[in-house]
């Protein structure tokens, strides 16, 4: 049979229509993945590194009130013992009470003007009536204020941390001064406070002086290392705070959120692996491609089919399919006009697999605005629903809230009932919301409920309401807990949204300053 070259021409166009139609629908699938996951990784880094920050300057804080409450100690201890300096017995009493009634201290020491100990519990560190010539008693004797001492070696051969206090009688003349130590590689309220926030997922904490000494870290074989070159370390001591990425000594990429201590330079630093942060948005993308692929593996044979018949729709297909990660594609492709059935099927498979890929990108994007223990919107969700409704000028309220002593629940029970603890306030804001509320997990045990449409009066009720049934519901495990909260209205808070966050912020400070356990407003205090 002779060889016809039209038919020869007619197979080869039909064959490149098909390898054209096929590229251009793979291509712009893998280019819309990309895209998506690209900036839905950025979107997860930043709400990381926000998290992170936010929970190195809460711990922060709480380090920063342990010292002032030891400072505080200290120099109720030194004007007991200014009355009775010469009563060996009363000093060796008081340096015991010191030392057993709060645990701040591993021992405490009670020191004269020329630096020999006059006092010391535990009484088994043998140092009675010696001398001390370690860095932190010669620069308490020479400083003659209250301080807190870099890491040294003791006498004793202990990493500490020594905080002193002088001693002055009441006509003014230095007597010596009281001072506690904190062992670094012993069991100690550092360690105590920052010890439990170590997490399966590779996230840790670690404290660093001004030297960059570690004074706190989960491998106890560092403490009292030097770091080596990191950026983090660099910005606090500089006395910055802040957040960003990193490598670890083992060389593993982190997050880390890092705040100052004001009143010693400490820094603070609280840091995840990368990995692990966008290992659930790895393994959404897989589960979207492997979903998709039914679809494309079934739109194959018929566009093969139907490639015979195709001629002018198929190229407008084709070039649809190529760009369907352009704005307004869809309707560009549902607007093709086709005069046979085949040619619609295409068209709707086209449309289709769009509907499926935005859906699964619309999931992407709710999840990385969702706390994922709570199922409440996270930062970012509260962030949006802000910025929607002061571009609509909406009023609403604000409910701060705060569960009371959660930090204790952790320590008594475990952070499983704790979790159990945020699930049950999480479940009780729900029943507590209309539909159009937003609820908020602000990240640890700070939430945040959005009223839109909502008086001060009425979301005075709201958290009354919700404070009662908290404080009326027992949690197994963790038994009755309370929580605080702080109201504020954005028609009676004048500023943006941040601004009437931090009037929240403050009304909840001042649930807190009254107790606990009731709803605070910036003027007035509503009482349960």
């Amino acid at each position: 049979m002779p060889h016809h070259p039209k038919l020869s021409s007619r197979i080869n166009l039909r064959r490149l229509i098909l390898l054209v139609a096929f590229a251009s629908a793979i291509l712009a699938l893998a280019n819309t993945f990309y895209a998506s996951y690209r900036v839905q990784r950025q979107l997860l880094i930043d709400s990381t590194l926000e998290a992170n920050q936010a929970y190195a300057h809460k711990l922060a804080g709480s380090t920063e009130d342990f010292l002032q409450s030891t400072r505080q100690q200290l120099a109720y201890s030194a004007g007991l013992l200014a009355r009775r300096f010469g009563d060996v017995a009363g000093l060796k009493a008081e340096a015991g009470r010191l030392r057993a009634q709060t645990n701040s201290f591993n021992s405490v020491l009670v020191v004269n003007a020329r630096g020999v100990v006059l006092a010391v519990s535990p009484e088994t560190l043998a140092v009675q009536n010696a001398q001390l010539a370690s860095s932190g008693a010669l620069q308490a004797l020479r400083e003659r204020r209250p301080l807190i001492s870099q890491p040294y070696l003791s006498s004793a051969g202990n990493l500490v941390i020594f905080i002193s206090h002088p001693i002055v009688d009441a006509r003014g003349r230095y007597l010596g001064y009281v001072g506690g130590s904190i062992y670094l590689k012993q069991q100690n309220i550092l360690s105590s406070l920052l010890g439990q926030h170590y997490y399966r997922d590779g996230s840790y904490l670690y404290v660093v002086d001004q030297r960059r000494r570690l004074l706190y870290h989960p491998d106890p074989g560092r403490l009292g290392a030097t770091a080596g070159a990191n950026a983090v370390i660099d910005a606090i001591v500089r006395g910055e705070s802040g957040a960003g990425p990193t490598v670890n000594t083992l060389g593993v990429g982190m997050l880390a959120g890092y705040a100052v201590l004001p009143s010693t330079g400490w820094g603070i630093v609280a840091q995840r692996p990368i990995l692990a942060t966008l290992a659930p948005l790895n393994q959404l993308l897989r589960d979207t491609l492997w979903h998709s692929l039914p679809i494309a593996l079934l739109s194959l044979p018929l566009i093969w089919w139907l490639a015979r018949l195709i001629s002018r729709p198929l190229v407008q297909l084709a070039e649809g399919a190529s760009r369907m990660d352009t704005p307004g594609m869809a309707e560009r492709i549902g607007s093709i006009g086709v005069w046979y059935l085949e040619a619609a099927q295409i068209k709707r498979a086209l449309l289709l697999g769009m509907s499926l890929l935005q859906k699964k990108i619309g999931k992407l994007n709710s999840d990385v605005q969702t706390d994922p223990l709570t199922g409440l919107a996270n930062r970012r969700g509260l962030s949006a629903a802000l910025e929607a409704w002061q571009a609509q000028a909406r009023p609403f309220s604000v409910i701060a809230i705060d569960i009371d002593h959660f930090k204790q629940v952790n320590d008594r029970h475990g952070h499983a009932v704790g979790d159990a603890v945020i699930l049950r306030l999480a479940q009780l804001m729900r029943a507590g919301s209309r539909d159009a509320d937003v609820l908020c997990r602000n990240g640890g045990d700070e939430f945040i409920m959005l009223l839109p449409d909502a008086s001060l009066d009425v979301a005075l009720q709201v958290a009354e309401r919700l404070r009662d049934r908290v404080f009326e519901t027992r949690i197994p495990g963790a038994g009755t807990v309370t929580v605080s909260l702080g109201v504020v209205s954005s028609s009676e808070q004048d500023g943006d949204s941040a601004s009437i966050l931090l009037g929240a912020d403050a009304a909840l400070y001042i649930a807190k300053e009254r107790g606990r356990n009731c709803v605070g407003v910036k003027e007035q205090l509503a009482h349960h």
